[in-house]
């Protein structure tokens, strides 16, 4: 049996939702040898990290797809390339402000994903869901996440693949920002199914 971790964020900033974690749990679950795990993760820089490292060490994933919202984008972003610095201008959810801070003290300055990007946009893009590669994650927990998560697999030698994607504001969520861009959270949900079957297609029956 294959184990999918696919994780989301709590709201932030002032947003009453995040529409990774909705789009995350409304996933569809486990089809044919592959399990869906999802897991909730605080938009804090304190707890982010280590709440996804340890669902990794219990479940043994052979995947791990990260998602986040960034407000502004138009299109499902998969992310290529997570980098060991902390630098937003507004705080996480424990009113925390980091600035130019490393993530990891004396760690690589940077880790790739190790999930296909290419092969995924352009599955996306044949779904008719509009995507694109990214390089940046941005410097906010997100990219702390990311990165975390990356160099924890690395660090503990872990055949574990990993990658972020963000996604854009809902509907909703734009209401009252004239000119912003966002995508329907039914197109998000079809937007993870098409990637977890990017991921799983050796495995499925």
């Amino acid at each position: 049996m294959m184990t999918i971790l696919v994780t989301g964020f709590e709201p932030f900033g002032g947003e009453a939702i995040n529409p990774s974690w909705e789009a995350v749990r409304r996933l569809n679950g486990d089809m044919g040898d592959v399990r869906i795990e999802r897991l909730l993760v605080p938009t804090t820089y304190a707890d982010s990290i280590g709440t996804v490292t340890e669902a990794i060490d219990r479940l043994r994933p052979s995947t791990v797809l990260m998602v986040g919202q960034a407000g502004g984008r138009a299109e499902l972003s998969i992310e290529r390339v997570a980098v060991n610095c902390d630098d937003a201008q507004t705080p996480d959810n424990a009113g925390i402000l980091r600035e130019d801070a490393p993530i990891v003290s004396q760690g690589p300055t940077a880790y790739l994903t190790t999930l296909p990007v290419k092969q995924i946009v352009a599955r996306l893009r044949s779904a008719g869901l509009p995507a694109a590669v990214s390089n940046t994650a941005g410097l906010f927990v997100c990219n702390h996440l990311f990165y975390g998560v990356l160099h924890h697999i690395v660090t503990h030698n872990l055949d574990t693949q990993a990658g972020f994607v963000h996604m854009p504001f809902l509907p909703e969520q734009v209401a009252g920002k004239p000119g912003t861009p966002s995508m329907s959270l039914e197109t998000m949900v079809a937007g993870l199914d098409c990637m977890v079957a990017v991921l799983t297609s050796d495995a499925r029956p």
